[in-house]
């Protein structure tokens, strides 16, 4: 009896020092929010309107959601702080430079991480709060190729890669010139002339600041094909039988072309020094928010597994939270954070306007 008391004891002590992974809004904030009755929210992503179904049918709490592209939320918010007009109480936001330098910056948003995240959501990832990492890899015709036909960035500025090096056009994506941008920062920079030496067996010879700027002059010398979206580029590079010669630079979601529309897609996830690059949304309050706290809550329930379940399924979308796990097959976002150029945002901030400059010097 004694032994199996003290193993009921022991126990108890151990499910009691288990992390909790189960987290729920308090009592007071679901009171609080349901009390205001509603929330806006602008988002750049579509999905919101599914995840506000759920959090409506969930809480009993009106949700007014608009889907705006980036630039048009900026602009928004950027009037409605400056007027004083309470519009949305929220945003769901991405264009990290921007959404600093524009929106943080000016205090027409704020910061607010929910207690009970705080301890889940990793540090690095709450200040702007995170909500997700999107990802664009190298990308190849795995029915041209058996094996990725590059391993280094600096191949696709070599003669046999001219005219067939595919990439988003920078100006119609602000995302895509954040990538432009972190790889002149001087951590890519300096990855990129180490990686010119393994590429080529002899230093970089620069004829720009720093190895950022020479790649993206020598793709553009090197006839970059320029696309206006990625589901464009990857129909144009994963079609079967046409034996296409090319890589791309594009949303690793569209691999999951390969099923729906027999598309020949595949990742090149030993690129050097990067394969890719990944990008964030935030969520953040507004100054002039007038439903604080159903803002608050549906925050909250955005980073939980039930609020991301319109994220969640198909690849290449990656929650803050790391205990939702990804979509079957695909990496955890720990893993392409290793391989992938992230966004610093107040770098992009200082540093775009320089990089879009060089960028249209250079290719007109």
């Amino acid at each position: 009896m004694k032994i199996l008391t003290t193993i009921a004891k022991s126990l108890i002590l151990f499910f009691a020092l288990l992390p909790m992974t189960v987290n729920a809004a308090s009592n007071k904030l679901i009171n609080a929010a349901k009390s205001e009755g509603e929330v806006t929210v602008y988002s750049i992503t579509s999905r919101i309107a599914n995840a506000a179904k759920a959090f409506e049918a969930k809480y009993g709490i009106k949700v007014n959601a608009h889907n705006l592209k980036g630039f048009e939320l900026i602009t928004k918010i950027t009037k409605e702080g400056k007027s004083g007009v309470s519009g949305a109480d929220f945003v769901l936001a991405q264009d990290s430079g921007r959404v600093f330098g524009e929106l943080i910056k000016p205090g027409f948003v704020y910061n607010y991480v929910p207690e009970d995240m705080a301890n889940i959501i990793p540090k690095k990832f709450q200040n702007p709060l995170a909500f997700s990492f999107i990802t664009k890899v190298f990308t190849y015709n795995s029915e041209t190729y058996t094996h990725p036909p590059v391993t280094n960035v600096w191949e696709l500025t070599d003669p046999k890669w001219k005219g067939k090096f595919f990439f988003k056009d920078p100006l119609k994506e602000g995302v895509n010139a954040n990538f432009l941008t972190m790889i002149t920062s001087p951590e890519f920079a300096k990855k990129l002339e180490e990686a010119y030496i393994r590429y080529a067996g002899k230093k970089l010879k620069l004829t720009t600041p720093n190895a950022g700027y020479e790649w993206i002059k020598r793709i553009i010398d090197n006839k970059l094909v320029m696309f206006t979206s990625d589901t464009k580029m990857s129909a144009a590079l994963g079609v079967k039988g046409n034996n296409v010669d090319a890589v791309s630079l594009g949303t690793y979601s569209k691999l999951r072309y390969r099923v729906k529309k027999n598309l020949a897609l595949m990742p090149i996830m030993g690129m050097e020094p990067f394969a890719g690059f990944h990008y964030p949304s935030f969520l953040l309050m507004t100054k002039n928010a007038k439903n604080k706290n159903a803002a608050m809550l549906f925050i909250e329930y955005l980073l939980t597994e039930e609020g991301f379940k319109p994220w969640s399924g198909s690849l290449g979308t990656y929650s803050s939270n790391p205990s939702i796990k990804p979509y079957p097959g695909d990496n955890y976002f720990s893993v392409w954070s290793q391989v992938l150029v992230g966004e610093d945002p107040e770098f992009t901030f200082e540093n775009r306007v320089d990089v879009e400059d060089f960028w249209n010097n250079s290719i007109y």
